[in-house]
């Protein structure tokens, strides 16, 4: 079987299913989720779902890596919802009704069909995590990446969030400090110190090793 992804260097296979990256702040692990999409070039060798990255296969691999930043304003700067949603599609070069239908489709399956000619600025923190996933559910990802997702979410919030990524068919990588969260969602972690790889394995023996709780 073909891994989602194989960085070498700081090699590791993920299959399916959830992994959680662990580690204290500056440990690499953010760093780490910018290259697979490209955001960052650095040195070593990353395939993503069997195709090497380079310049010329970035815009590639782009579509198949959806990375949901830490703060969901990062990715909403449309007047509205549902143009924020397809600015991805149309920028794929989508024409501007199959972006919208990718669109709407992707803000009902993130429950914010509803919210479609609202101004991203109105929304809660949770709808707009809500509607920053939809953005990257429009492109078809084949793996989302989703950096420290529960930052300004309350505890409501942040169960919502966790059923709705269960859901989601793709392979998730989640950036997190939050242990309980990643318990929900994850059984497996890698943990992170020191931009390297210090440990990996079942998610609770990670946290039993490395005392992160």
């Amino acid at each position: 079987m073909t891994p989602l992804v194989e960085v070498r260097g700081l090699r590791y296979r993920y299959g399916d299913g959830t992994v959680a990256l662990l580690g204290p702040n500056g440990s690499g692990k953010t760093t780490f989720v910018l290259h697979l999409n490209g955001l960052l070039t650095g040195e070593g060798e990353i395939d993503v779902c069997g195709t090497r990255m380079t310049a010329a296969s970035a815009p590639a691999i782009r579509r198949k890596v959806g990375l949901v930043f830490q703060d969901s304003e990062s990715q909403l700067f449309m007047p509205t919802v549902l143009e924020d949603v397809a600015f991805g599609p149309l920028n794929l070069g989508f024409s501007a009704a199959e972006a919208e239908k990718q669109a709407r489709e992707a803000l009902a399956r993130v429950g914010m069909a509803g919210a479609a000619g609202r101004a991203p600025y109105h929304l809660s923190a949770g709808e707009k995590k809500r509607v920053a996933i939809a953005g990257i559910l429009a492109m078809e990802p084949e793996i989302l990446v989703l950096d420290e997702p529960t930052t300004y979410l309350d505890p409501p919030s942040q169960q919502s969030l966790a059923a709705l990524l269960r859901e989601l068919p793709q392979a998730k990588i989640l950036v997190t400090h939050d242990t309980a969260f990643a318990r929900v969602l994850c059984g497996r972690a890698v943990f992170f110190r020191d931009g390297l790889i210090a440990g990996e394995g079942r998610l609770d023996d990670v946290i039993r090793q490395f005392a992160w709780e």
